[in-house]
């Protein structure tokens, strides 16, 4: 088996006068859980569906697990899953029915079938629910439902766009749990997200702004490469102290948690708290602190948004 279960060069999708996405280079490696981290309408969705072979890029050349894509796209749908966003599942049909159904799609026999349903209802602790109708089911059910389903056909890779903005953060944990057990088990996983906790939980994350790949690494080492120095501020009127501090060309971004006032200071200043007591004889007694950076604080320094 190949080490890249994705390889994409120069990968752009144009619609009309509109680039969705441009320049895109992935290698995604075999067995591991891949993230995109964005906002909505940066280009993730666009991504996964020209890997897919459901759009044809307009520019660039894709691979994924061997297959020239779009060209062997039919071959591809065989061997990966698809969760989407939005429930897609039947509500009038059971739990069972469900899985059945999807089995049925991919040519399973009727003892195959039946014993690939009981182990996933197993797996994903639907087994006391299997009679159930869909439609009656919460929103962490139906996700364990839609991750059973999506692996039915037990695919080499599973593309999962935005699968828990529906969910509490205790069904997304336990979510998290089931695609590291099939991470570990040889299933290659890429999933979007616009929540920084679950992008820090991928082996390797890209970050995506405008169409485009803003830095792309493992979470842990984009965090030790950001060009900034992160300082927590504790002081009086942190709404007037941002707004002097965003006049600062040496400050990237500053941002109220709390009662603290996060800034982000570019790294020429070789020892940020002191420049900010110099700077501002407001702050000689404030409580000002280094503070570990976060994927939200990378995702600010490498992406164009303005600083505010």
């Amino acid at each position: 088996m190949s080490e890249l279960a994705i390889e994409a060069r120069g990968v752009s999708k144009l619609f009309g006068d509109f680039t969705a996405i441009h320049d895109i280079n992935l290698n995604v490696p075999t067995g591991s859980i891949y993230g995109f981290l964005g906002p909505n309408g940066c280009g993730k969705s666009t991504t996964i569906r020209v890997l897919t072979g459901l759009l044809t890029p307009t520019r660039g050349s894709v691979n994924v697990l061997g297959l020239d894509i779009p060209r062997q796209s039919e071959i591809l749908r065989l061997n990966i899953g698809y969760m989407t966003q939005k429930f897609s599942l039947y509500d009038d049909l059971s739990v069972e029915e469900n899985l059945q159904f999807i089995g049925q799609i991919f040519g399973m026999n009727r003892q195959a079938l039946k014993q690939r349903t009981n182990q996933q209802l197993a797996t994903y602790g639907l087994d006391q629910r299997r009679k159930q109708r869909v439609g009656s089911m919460s929103g962490g059910q139906k996700q364990r439902l839609a991750l059973a389903s999506a692996t039915m056909h037990r695919p080499q890779l599973l593309f999962l766009d935005e699968p828990t903005s529906a969910v509490d953060p205790e069904n997304r944990r336990e979510f998290w749990e089931q695609l590291f057990d099939l991470s570990s088990q040889g299933t290659t996983i890429l999933v979007t997200t616009h929540y920084m906790d679950e992008a820090e939980r991928c082996h390797r994350l890209a970050i995506m702004d405008a169409g485009e790949i803003r830095a792309d690494d493992e979470p842990e080492k984009l965090m030790q490469q950001m060009g900034v120095h992160v300082v927590e501020v504790t002081a009086p009127d942190l709404r007037c102290l941002k707004e002097t501090l965003l006049q600062r060309p040496e400050i990237r971004s500053a941002a109220q948690l709390g009662v603290r006032l996060r800034v982000l200071i570019y790294r020429h200043i070789q020892d940020p708290v002191q420049w900010l007591r110099s700077t501002l004889p407001q702050l000689a007694q404030a409580n000002i602190g280094l503070a570990r950076p976060s994927l939200e604080d990378v995702f600010v320094t490498v992406t164009g948004k303005n600083r505010q």
